[in-house]
C-alpha cells in the first residue's frame, strides 16, 4: 500500500498543480484499477509514462485501496502544490558595471546556479553559443549526472538561419550528450533568401522550479564583459510554463532536433 502513496507523490513533484487536480477528478470517477486506463488521459501528453505505469502496478498490488482514496491523495498534494506556488523568489541578476549601491548577481553565477540545480530535465534557448567555458563543463557534468539537456539555438545561415558561423555544430561538439534543437525553417515566414524571423530568446530553466530570463547568450562576451540584465525566478507558476511552452514547441515540431 506504501508503494501507491509513494507513486501519488512521484507524480505530484512532476505535474503543474491545475494537471494534479484533473487527475484528482478522473479518478474520483473510477471503481477500481480496472478502469484506470479510462484516467490515463487525465495525466497530459508529456508525463513520464513510467510514472504513470508505477502508479497502475502499485495500485494492482494493493485492490483495497479506493480511487476514492487515490483522488483525495492528489488533492492533497495539489493543495501543498498551491501553497509552494505562492512562495515565489525572485532575484535580480545583472553583469557590467555595478555602482555598489544596488546589490545584483551576476549572469555567469546564476546560469551555472540553474545548470548545476537540475535533477532530472534542463533546457536552455540562446541565439548563439561561443565558447564559454564554464557553461560548457557545467553542462557536462549534467549530462554524466544523467540530466536531460537541452538546448535551443539559432541555425546558421547555411542551414536557414541567422547565425554566421555554425553555433549548433560547436556546441554538439562541446557537450556531446546535449539535445540540440533549432527553428524549423519551414515555419518561419522569409524575405527573400533572408530568414525574416529568428531565435532571439535567451533562457534558462530546470525541473520546471527554477527559471532565468536574460538577455546574455552563451557566449564568453556575454557572461564576463557585456552589459547585461536578467531575472532568477524561483518556484511558483512561470518555470513550469516556460519549461512546458519549450517541450511544446518539440512535440508540435515547431522546433526539430539538429541532426549535423
Amino acid at each position: 500500500m506504501d508503494e501507491v502513496w509513494k507513486a501519488v507523490g512521484a507524480l505530484g513533484a512532476v505535474l503543474h498543480r491545475d494537471r494534479i487536480r484533473a487527475v484528482a477528478d478522473a479518478f474520483e470517477r473510477l471503481a477500481g484499477v480496472k478502469e484506470f486506463e479510462r484516467a490515463r488521459a487525465a495525466f497530459g501528453p508529456n508525463v513520464d509514462a513510467a510514472l504513470v505505469e508505477r502508479l497502475r502496478a502499485s495500485w494492482a498490488t494493493a485492490p483495497r485501496v479506493t480511487a476514492a482514496e487515490i483522488s483525495a491523495a492528489f488533492k492533497a498534494v495539489a493543495e501543498v502544490a498551491s501553497h509552494s506556488d505562492a512562495d515565489v523568489g525572485i532575484e535580480l541578476v545583472w553583469t557590467g558595471p555595478s555602482t555598489g549601491l544596488i546589490p545584483t548577481r551576476r549572469t555567469e553565477q546564476v546560469l551555472l546556479e540553474v545548470i548545476e540545480s537540475a535533477a532530472r530535465d534542463l533546457f536552455l534557448v540562446s541565439y548563439v553559443f561561443y565558447k564559454a567555458a564554464s557553461v560548457v563543463a557545467a553542462l557536462n557534468d549534467a549530462v554524466r549526472l544523467g540530466v536531460q539537456v537541452k538546448l535551443l539555438l539559432e541555425s546558421s545561415a547555411q542551414e536557414g538561419g541567422a547565425v554566421r558561423g555554425d553555433s549548433a555544430g560547436a556546441l554538439s561538439e562541446a557537450v556531446p550528450g546535449a539535445i540540440i534543437y533549432v527553428w524549423e525553417p519551414a515555419e518561419r515566414k522569409h524575405d527573400g533568401d533572408a530568414p525574416s524571423a529568428s531565435v532571439h530568446a535567451k533562457c534558462a530553466v530546470a525541473d520546471h522550479k527554477l527559471a532565468f530570463i536574460t538577455s546574455a547568450n552563451l557566449t564568453s562576451a556575454a557572461l564576463e564583459r557585456n552589459m547585461e540584465l536578467g531575472l532568477l525566478i524561483r518556484g511558483g507558476t512561470v518555470p513550469d510554463r516556460l519549461q512546458s511552452h519549450l517541450e511544446a514547441l518539440v512535440t508540435t515540431r515547431i522546433i526539430t532536433r539538429w541532426v549535423g
